[in-house]
Parts: C-alpha cells; structure tokens; sequence
C-alpha cells in the first residue's frame, strides 16, 4: 500500500506496525494528498490493486470532500488525508509508542 500511495504521488507516507497497541488492525498506511482530486486518485488506485491482487475489497469511510478517507481491509488500514485534516487529527502522535516501519517524505 505504501507503494501503491506513491504511485499517485502521496507525500508524508508512515507505515506504522500497531500489533502490539492494537487488536483493530496490524499495520497502518498514513498519507497526505494535496487536494479532493488527488485523494481520491490514491484511494481508487489501492482499491483497484488490492482488489486485482488480493481479491480483497475494503469497508470505506469519510469522502475526499471531508479531507480524509479511511480503507479497513482487516489487517491493514490505510488513512489517505488532506494536509489539514492529516494536522488536526494527528493519528502518528496518537500511536506515537509504536514504531514507523516505513516513512516517505
């Protein structure tokens, strides 16, 4: 997933390992997209590949109209925000005890 963010340009990319704070997921994707546009473009992008290879299809929630998207595909969560929803909710400060696996500016 931190790949597939990447590939439509996703900036401040963490991949955080939450397996020992959590039962709700093993990994968390955290990305920022620069507008509406972008943040769908990421979202659609993982959708469709996680789907072609997994067969995988995620629960949704939020909308890039509200700044941020949430993909629960079980194990993995991927979070795909705007700038400021990304500032204002600041979920690596959240899980500031786990630690970051992969980090791309």
């Amino acid at each position: 997933m931190v790949e597939l963010a990447e590939d439509k340009q996703a900036h401040e990319i963490v991949l955080l390992d939450i397996r020992t704070q959590s039962t709700i997921a093993d990994y968390f994707v955290i990305c920022s997209a620069d507008n509406e546009r972008q943040i769908k473009a990421i979202v659609d992008h993982i959708d469709t590949k996680v789907h072609q290879e997994f067969g995988v299809d995620p629960r949704a929630e939020g909308s890039s109209e509200t700044g941020w998207i949430v993909l629960d595909y079980g194990d993995i969560v991927a979070h795909v925000f705007s700038p400021a929803q990304r500032d204002y909710y600041r979920l690596e400060r959240l899980w500031s005890k786990v630690p970051p696996v992969v980090v791309v500016q």
